[in-house]
């Protein structure tokens, strides 16, 4: 019984000291420091693209580094649990969307009155006949109700009612009375008209 230990002692011993097996063993060892140093690289970027914190990236690298290239793999499986979702440009894509659809919603026009979806060339609403829009003086184009100014003939609304206002208040403005003097007496235009009296007697 000693004797068939020793000889299978002996068998094993020179079969991992053949040259072959301990290239394939040295190979072995080299490939995974290769893989262990490469998934270290890979944690690196992964977290690089998903976190702004400039130290998780390096933190990441460490966790499959301290396990040594023999147990680095309960490494991955730990960074593949504690990592963020998503990537920041996963992120950014989302935002977009998010922005593009908000902006759709509120590029849609609806009506003041009743809520209801209207055409941005009507004039008043269909449903409720509230004024939706109305149509420049000058250029007869569709220009907004709180526009002061039309923005393709560049006409000022708000000067145009100032003077409209302005004539109105002139055109009401009452004649100053005459008064009545004993020489002379004030015309309207503001001249003055002298009384005199007729001579007596030629």
């Amino acid at each position: 019984m000693p004797d068939i230990s020793g000889q299978l002692g002996s068998v094993v011993s020179s079969f991992f000291s053949s040259a072959v097996v301990q290239f394939v063993l040295d190979s072995i060892v080299f490939y995974l420091f290769i893989v262990w140093l490469a998934a270290a690289y890979w944690a690196f970027r992964d977290m690089h693209d998903r976190t702004e914190n400039p130290v998780l990236p390096y933190f990441a690298a460490a966790l499959i580094l301290l396990p040594t290239p023999f147990l680095f793999v309960l490494g991955v499986i730990v960074y593949r649990v504690i990592r963020p979702a998503e990537r920041l440009g996963d992120v950014y894509e989302r935002n977009l969307a998010e922005e593009a659809l908000l902006a759709e919603v509120e590029a849609v026009k609806t009506c003041r009155g009743c809520d209801r979806r209207v055409d941005p060339e009507w004039i008043i609403c269909p449903w409720c006949r509230s004024r939706l829009n109305r149509v420049c003086p000058n250029c007869e184009k569709l220009v907004g109700l709180d526009w002061t100014l039309c923005a393709w003939c560049g006409k000022d609304f708000e000067r145009a009612a100032t003077t409209d206002q302005t004539a109105t208040e002139i055109q009401f403005v009452a004649p100053r009375p005459i008064p009545t003097g004993a020489g002379e007496q004030e015309r309207p235009d503001g001249g003055t008209i002298t009384n005199r009296k007729p001579a007596i007697g030629g």
